[in-house]
């Protein structure tokens, strides 16, 4: 296990799918200063920000001086754009440590399912697969993802 994922490790749904990019559901207030302690750069969340959180994230993201990024993605709402806007950040931040995450990783999971396809040059079975163990449960979820690494392949 990496230092980065050890650090996270109690969020559930933590993840690294590949080295310095870590997968997770809402970390609370002490993970992300344990992700900034142990070298985190980068937070993506693509939770809107009229859910309910535990903290004022943004603010203790800037605190610990870590870049906030959000993407906000939610059921019904779940559009090209928006995975264009995340995979733009993925693919920036790909040489610095970033914790990517929504709710419960499922977000997460549909998000980078182009990402697996479309970078990793996985296949669609193995992209998908991929995807679950971030934390993929939706179809609608998958759907997003694959249609759009199925226009943009």
């Amino acid at each position: 296990m990496s230092k980065l994922l050890d650090s996270v490790s109690a969020i559930p749904n933590a993840h690294e799918p590949a080295p310095g990019l870590i997968t997770s559901g809402q970390p609370s207030e002490q993970q992300l200063r344990d992700f900034a302690a142990a070298g985190g750069k980068v937070v993506l969340d693509i939770r809107d920000p009229m859910e309910v959180r535990p903290f004022d994230e943004p603010a203790l993201a800037r605190e610990l001086g870590l870049e906030y990024i959000n993407v906000p993605v939610s059921a019904g709402a779940a559009s090209e754009e928006k995975l264009d806007r995340i995979l733009a950040a993925v693919r920036e931040h790909r040489d610095q440590p970033m914790l990517f995450h929504c709710g419960s990783a499922n977000r997460v999971g549909g998000a980078l399912l182009p990402w697996f396809i479309l970078d990793q040059k996985m296949d669609a079975d193995a992209a998908t697969e991929a995807a679950m163990q971030v934390g993929l449960r939706s179809p609608e979820f998958l759907a997003w993802g694959m249609d759009y690494a199925g226009s943009h392949g």
